[in-house]
């Protein structure tokens, strides 16, 4: 469907259970997703804004679906500046709209955000982007559970074995929150915390969820072997991560 709004050059919304895209002349010009955090998270806790500066703008010129404009013009916030949040702000958001398994997929047609126009971007970029993204989190760490699960520290690792911004993950991690709720706090992209939290768990950091137990009743002999099937995966990607450490020494 994306492929043929582009070719189209529809201006609306596309609609997942995800997340949403927003769409001008067959560009991404803005999108949103429950699982990250918008751009006023992202200006406000992040320090660029104050949160009553940004209600005012919204207030202002969201009828009008120029609120960044308004931010810029009012000396709220440079335009540069402004431009880079929304970019984060997008792609972040894009990554979990078009993440596989994320329901029916519809068009809005002509419906617009009320940030108004900031710095469109393809939707072939957006694509791609999202299915790096995607990669990239496999390489880290094959275990997409630990995406959505509430995070749980793990002991025994020294603190110098992490850095600044993971050490502000952890000390948010209280076995509750999730990694969207530890993003939203930290006002910082999703993608970025679940880049932390994958890397945080392959050095043992963090604890990845245990595989599902076998249900009762199930013969020894096929226990067994999805035991033995589990402790394979485990060396195979003990191995990859060796070689990847190898290569990048």
């Amino acid at each position: 469907m994306l492929r043929r709004l582009v070719a189209e050059r529809a201006t609306g919304a596309l609609l997942r259970d995800s997340g949403t895209l927003y769409l001008v002349d067959g560009q991404v010009v803005h999108a949103e997703s429950p699982s990250a955090p918008g751009i006023d998270i992202l200006l406000t806790v992040g320090g660029r804004l104050r949160p009553e500066s940004w209600q005012w703008a919204v207030d202002q010129a969201g009828a009008r679906g120029s609120v960044g404009r308004f931010l810029v013009d009012s000396g709220q916030v440079p335009g540069g500046e402004l431009e880079l949040c929304h970019l984060g702000a997008l792609f972040d958001a894009a990554f979990f709209t078009l993440s596989p398994g994320s329901g029916a997929t519809r068009f809005r047609y002509g419906v617009a955000h009320w940030i108004g126009p900031v710095s469109p971007v393809p939707a072939q970029a957006v694509a791609r982007e999202a299915a790096r993204r995607r990669e990239l989190l496999g390489r880290l760490w094959p275990h997409p559970e630990v995406d959505t699960a509430p995070v749980v520290r793990a002991r025994g690792l020294p603190a110098a074995s992490v850095t600044g911004r993971q050490r502000a993950l952890l000390a948010l991690a209280d076995g509750a929150r999730t990694p969207q709720d530890i993003a939203r706090l930290l006002g910082r992209p999703a993608f970025h915390t679940l880049v932390d939290v994958r890397r945080l768990a392959a050095a043992g950091a963090i604890a990845t969820p245990t595989a599902a137990v076998p249900p009762l009743g199930m013969p020894a002999p096929l226990a067994r072997a999805a035991a033995e099937a589990e402790a394979v995966a485990d060396v195979a990607l003990l191995r990859r991560l060796r070689d990847g450490l190898e290569t990048a020494l």
